[in-house]
């Protein structure tokens, strides 16, 4: 029998040991995760950035993860990303990607945008050209 492939964040990184002294975890690991891996897909790209992302949506994380103790700091998701077992992450990652891939059957549209160089025009007041690829 096939296993069916699941979408969940907290299913997939589950079975990563937390390497944190009990005293210390003041946060759960999968909560860690989720909110850095939401705060990355929307272009969060250091510590600093995962932790403000996730102060911006506290009420939703809180509401979906029920924590007890806020958001994270920005030193907590360094100190906790250095910690764990890289090659665990990636094979959790991995299979994430792979699951989310299978649900989908090819349904979900990679789109990239970028601002042209050098395209605003000052002097006619034009904006900036803006190209989007699907």
């Amino acid at each position: 029998m096939i296993e069916k492939p699941i979408a969940s964040i907290i299913h997939h990184f589950s079975s990563i040991e937390d390497p944190r002294v009990d005293r210390q975890k003041k946060h759960q690991l999968q909560d860690i995760f989720f909110i850095a891996s939401c705060a990355v897909i929307c272009g969060a790209d250091n510590w600093v950035a995962i932790e403000e992302f996730g102060k911006a949506k506290i009420d939703w994380f809180t509401k979906l993860l029920g924590l007890q103790h806020g958001i994270p700091a920005h030193d907590t998701f360094g100190d906790v990303f250095a910690a764990i077992d890289n090659e665990q992450f990636d094979e959790c990652f991995s299979n994430w990607v792979s699951d989310l891939a299978s649900l989908t059957e090819g349904e979900v549209i990679a789109i990239d945008g970028k601002c042209l160089r050098r395209s605003i025009d000052k002097a006619s007041r034009k904006a900036a050209i803006h190209m989007v690829s699907a």
